[in-house]
């Protein structure tokens, strides 16, 4: 589950985002807080909750601190919907801007959407609104999420050639794809931001496509595949690090 928050009007407002990962399924990826509050302070009171919530070594800082306009009591109200029940949320985020604030996402059970959302809508308190987008994340999603493991499927440099650990992955992935027979999956491909967008996204789109390939060479019918690349449109991890930008070159699989 990665995330971007850019602001773009004229006045800026105090706003956040948490990237809410694969928390509750299996293996868990970075969550990923950033955006503009107005003090320090603000800052600690958010990365704190959040890390009471989450393990620390998954809570990624990219807070911003900067003079920027926020309703009294913004804080307070940020914190007031960090709660342990996101940790049921997968592939989505917890967004505030000024005074709206959205939660969007997966969750596995269907009976539980109406009930999340009144708990949410109930820690709002005007002149807050709040906004919910979740869907379900079917049982077949965590048999695939569980099988990659977070693990990165390698390429050769700046190439669509899979390297024997990314085969050796995804021979693992062909026993995940007969478990879950009947279901569509879509293969998206990743890059980091190093390079030509246009070719990165080309690249992305090429390395899903010999994922897909690979994949039926063992035996996956084509016609459950799809393939989308995405190039550096979608990072879950920070681009001006080594260690991100090998998270951010990545394949991921959608069940349909």
């Amino acid at each position: 589950m990665n995330i971007k928050n850019k602001i773009a009007s004229a006045v800026q407002l105090g706003c956040f985002c948490i990237g809410l990962g694969i928390s509750g399924i299996g293996f868990a990826k970075d969550i990923i807080v950033e955006g503009v509050v107005p003090n320090e302070q603000s800052k600690q009171t958010i990365l704190a909750k959040t890390r009471s919530i989450y393990p620390q070594d998954q809570v990624i800082d990219k807070i911003q601190v900067r003079p920027v306009s926020a309703p009294n009591g913004w804080s307070e109200s940020v914190t007031n919907v960090i709660t342990p029940d996101l940790k049921k949320v997968s592939q989505g985020k917890l967004s505030v801007r000024g005074t709206q604030v959205d939660l969007s996402g997966k969750i596995l059970n269907p009976d539980e959407i109406q009930s999340m959302t009144a708990t949410f809508q109930s820690l709002i308190q005007a002149p807050y609104r709040f906004s919910a987008q979740l869907g379900v994340n079917h049982a077949e999603q965590a048999v695939i999420d569980n099988a990659l493991k977070n693990r990165i499927i390698e390429f050769e440099s700046g190439s669509a050639v899979l390297l024997p650990v990314g085969t050796q992955i995804l021979d693992e992935m062909v026993i995940a794809l007969n478990k879950v027979q009947g279901k569509n999956v879509k293969i998206i491909g990743h890059t980091d931001s190093q390079g030509n967008p246009v070719k990165n996204k080309e690249l992305s789109q090429q390395r899903a496509e010999a994922v897909k390939q690979y994949l039926i060479s063992k035996s996956i019918v084509a016609t459950r595949l799809t393939t989308e690349g995405l190039g550096a449109d979608k990072p879950v991890a920070d681009n001006a690090t080594a260690e991100g930008r090998k998270k951010n070159r990545r394949i991921e699989f959608e069940v349909l």
